[in-house]
């Protein structure tokens, strides 16, 4: 299932605001998963991250999503609030990153569905702002977490909390010594406001936590938060042309917005290992 979500907020003036955001939910429904399998993808769905699930429709999401949302924020003349990622900068050579690094992508990898996506995407906003004037904002969204993360999207933070919680291996695919850089999502979403309100900033706006940590760092850190847990760590292939190192620099967003993020990482891992922990015993109790 590929959701496309439209907030719409009133604002002075009785200016309408969308605010657009491109979600994918691959979920291990039974409808989807035979949706994929009918498509040949199956047995990718089981062993990638979900938007590599189906990467044709990843790449037509991006596009046509972002075209139809312009559309309609040029008809409405409405601002429009497009959620970009970090991913556009690719596999980057220069760290951490600003809004005007290029980035450093492959168009042929199986990543490039969702970076390469992202990229026309942005594109696509621009140059509508440029020939016919859409009042675009666009946001550059690092890493996010939080409860209520779907329990196998493939995702760091959910694929390590509930494989602690169950004490299970620990998978980290690689050495581990690539880094991220993870933000709470209540943070983005005060990013958000910010952006989509203020007056003439276009983006783009880097929306993350400078603060970074190495992959394994943070697979040590999620276990020892989880009191019982026996899970250890291996290591399985690195995966393919997955980024060396990720971390913004928000210089921009505490400058023009005022914004920078305020919830600890150990905060923010221990309310979703909380909300975690209780929707899988849950789950367990709702299979007796």
């Amino acid at each position: 299932r590929i959701s496309l979500l439209i907030y719409v907020f009133i604002v002075p003036r009785r200016q309408v605001c969308f605010s657009v955001f491109f979600f994918f939910f691959f979920q291990a429904e039974d409808g989807i998963r035979d949706a994929q399998e009918s498509r040949g993808l199956g047995d990718v769905y089981k062993r990638q991250v979900h938007y590599q699930g189906d990467p044709i429709g990843t790449t037509m999401t991006c596009i046509n999503g972002t075209v139809n949302s312009l559309k309609t924020a040029q008809r409405c003349d409405c601002p429009v609030l497009i959620a970009s990622t970090s991913e556009v900068y690719g596999d980057p050579l220069v760290h951490p990153q600003t809004e005007e690094y290029w980035g450093n992508t492959s168009c042929t990898g199986v990543r490039s569905c969702y970076d390469e996506g992202k990229r026309c995407a942005e594109a696509l906003c621009f140059d509508y702002h440029r020939v016919h004037n859409v009042k675009i904002r666009v946001a550059r969204i690092f890493n996010t977490y939080g409860p209520r993360m779907c329990f196998n999207d493939g995702r760091i933070i959910s694929n390590f909390v509930v494989q602690a919680l169950e004490n299970r291996d620990i998978t980290v695919y690689g050495t581990g010594e690539y880094t991220r850089s993870f933000q709470y999502f209540e943070d983005l979403l005060e990013g958000f406001w910010r952006l989509v309100f203020h007056p003439t900033e276009t983006g783009p706006v880097n929306l993350g936590n400078p603060e970074e940590y190495t992959v394994l760092d943070i697979a040590k850190k999620v276990v020892s938060m989880i009191p019982g847990s026996t899970s250890k760590i291996v290591h399985l292939e690195a995966a393919k042309d997955d980024p060396k190192q990720r971390r913004p620099d928000n210089s921009k967003a505490l400058r023009v917005l005022g914004w920078a993020p305020k919830i600890p990482v150990e905060e923010g891992f221990q309310r979703t290992i909380d909300e975690f922990s209780a929707r899988l015993n849950k789950q367990k109790e709702s299979t007796k």
